[in-house]
């Protein structure tokens, strides 16, 4: 019986409006009708509330577009992962940025942690 009650409180507590349970969506959801992301207008918010899978294909997806943009041609594994991490923590808090925004934002927090000075 214990065990019941708390399988139906648990159901209740991820059913209710306000419960702070959130389902995931898939990233399709914000494609247009050709099956298209405009990569620049998707929001932290997106990302954070999207499955785990398709969080790390678009971490990859902007990794790869910076380091295109930077004519890098490599790619360091651990600190993309830590990216990533650092990333949806602060899309988790800053939902309604663009996650374009937070990037940059997690970007200069990383370099800066480095040393890195960009020019």
């Amino acid at each position: 019986m214990r065990k019941f009650m708390m399988t139906v409180a648990l159901g209740l507590a991820i059913a209710l409006p306000g419960s702070g349970a959130k389902a995931q969506a898939d990233l399709s959801t914000y494609a247009d009708p050709e099956g298209f992301l405009d990569i620049q207008a998707l929001t932290c918010a997106q990302l954070a509330g999207t499955w785990q899978d398709q969080a790390d294909l678009l971490s990859a997806w902007y990794s790869g577009w910076y380091n295109g943009l930077a004519k890098k041609h490599y790619m360091d594994i651990r600190k993309g992962r830590q990216a990533e991490h650092e990333l949806i923590v602060y899309c988790k808090a800053n939902p309604q940025l663009r996650i374009i925004q937070a990037i940059d934002v997690v970007f200069k927090g990383m370099r800066e942690r480095m040393g890195i000075k960009v020019q």
